[in-house]
């Protein structure tokens, strides 16, 4: 550990890639522990896709609704405030990339995180309309879910379903931030969703020292120079102290 504080504390540029761990440990489920309960008898693709979304809005609509609910009462656990705190003692060193579609780095103070996969807070139209920019979200009709009054568009949460592609802003600068880092830290992830999985590669092959930060092996421990079994809200105060 100390000789780990002492690179991160030295590094020029320091990426961090977080998962669903990191936000667990807030109390926030993973996408796979969300269907529990009454949703335990659909299919994934049934309730995060677009395909899924069209055949039963409502329905969609309302598990998004309960996920919300959850993102609200979990606050950011200590390895949230050991990052933002990072950023602040170390102005440009730090970028965070997040794979998490709550808002718990936003809450403790990094603004700035890229985020891969979309913000479950947020709200969007399922399909362009023809009467855009006229269509206004603020006017939706309230419904589950709720539609436009001129066009009948209906709101989707704004997160990245099955079969769509990452924002390429949010992607592009991602890859960036893992090839131009001297050391890469990935949070509570078990490596198995792609092509966030491959940064840790990316970085490594531009020279990066990479740390995998979690309580249990993962699926690209491979890729990495260290692993560090434990949560995050403990390893993460302890390795950012400096």
């Amino acid at each position: 550990m100390a000789a780990l504080q002492a690179r991160v504390a030295q590094a020029a540029r320091v990426c961090v890639l977080t998962g669903a761990g990191m936000s667990a440990e807030s109390g926030i489920p993973t996408f796979r522990d969300a269907q529990s309960g009454l949703w335990a008898r659909f299919d994934p693709m049934q309730l995060a896709s677009e395909e899924g979304f069209r055949a039963d809005p409502r329905l969609v609509w309302d598990w998004y609704a309960q996920r919300r609910e959850g993102v609200r009462r979990a606050q950011p656990h200590a390895g949230h405030v050991a990052l933002a705190d990072f950023a602040r003692r170390r102005p440009g060193v730090l970028t965070v990339i997040t794979q998490n579609v709550d808002d718990l780095h936003q809450r403790a103070g990094l603004l700035g995180t890229i985020r891969l996969h979309g913000d479950i807070l947020q709200d969007q139209w399922l399909s362009p309309s023809r009467h855009a920019p006229a269509c206004d979200l603020a006017q939706a009709v309230p419904g589950r879910p709720p539609r436009c009054a001129l066009c009948g568009n209906l709101v989707r949460p704004g997160v990245v379903w099955f079969g769509e592609s990452l924002p390429h802003g949010a992607w592009q600068a991602a890859e960036q931030a893992a090839q131009a880092c001297a050391v890469m830290l990935v949070v509570g992830t078990s490596g198995v969703v792609w092509p966030a999985a491959g940064l840790a590669a990316a970085a490594r092959r531009s020279g990066a020292h990479v740390v995998i930060i979690n309580p249990a092996a993962t699926e690209i421990d491979g890729d990495a120079h260290e692993h560090l079994a434990g949560p995050a809200a403990e390893l993460l105060p302890k390795l950012l102290m400096r």
